[in-house]
């Protein structure tokens, strides 16, 4: 699946996500794909990382907020939404020659009040 750039395979990366298309996800990811997740520390192969993604509980919905693409590198904003929880997630990606996504680094947060002597932003 060649994508073009890094930004376009997490347009598409996000899309995927966002309809539940596991068979897209996977497909868009290589065979030796490697994804952390920075605030757990936890690794995932390509079948493992779609797996995680299926098999989230819940009701959630997936919203591409901001993509910047570098060519071979670059991040997705996101965030998922679960009942009245919102989670931010910034994702960054590396493109190979093929067009797929090699490795997937992830950080996500909850969110949370703004700091009471700043308001919000």
């Amino acid at each position: 699946m060649s994508s073009g750039t890094a930004g376009s395979a997490l347009v598409f990366f996000g899309a995927c996500i966002a309809a539940h298309d596991w068979s897209g996800l996977r497909a868009l990811l290589a065979d030796d794909a490697a994804v952390e997740l920075v605030h757990t520390g936890e690794r995932f192969d390509a079948d493992a990382f779609v797996a995680l993604n299926r098999d989230y509980p819940g009701d959630w919905v997936f919203h591409v907020d901001e993509v910047v693409d570098g060519g071979a590198r670059a991040v997705v904003r996101a965030r998922t939404v679960v009942g009245d929880e919102t989670f931010h997630v910034a994702t960054f990606g590396s493109l190979d020659p093929q067009g797929l996504l090699t490795r997937l680094v992830e950080v996500w947060t909850e969110a949370v009040a703004p700091h009471p002597q700043r308001g919000p932003a």
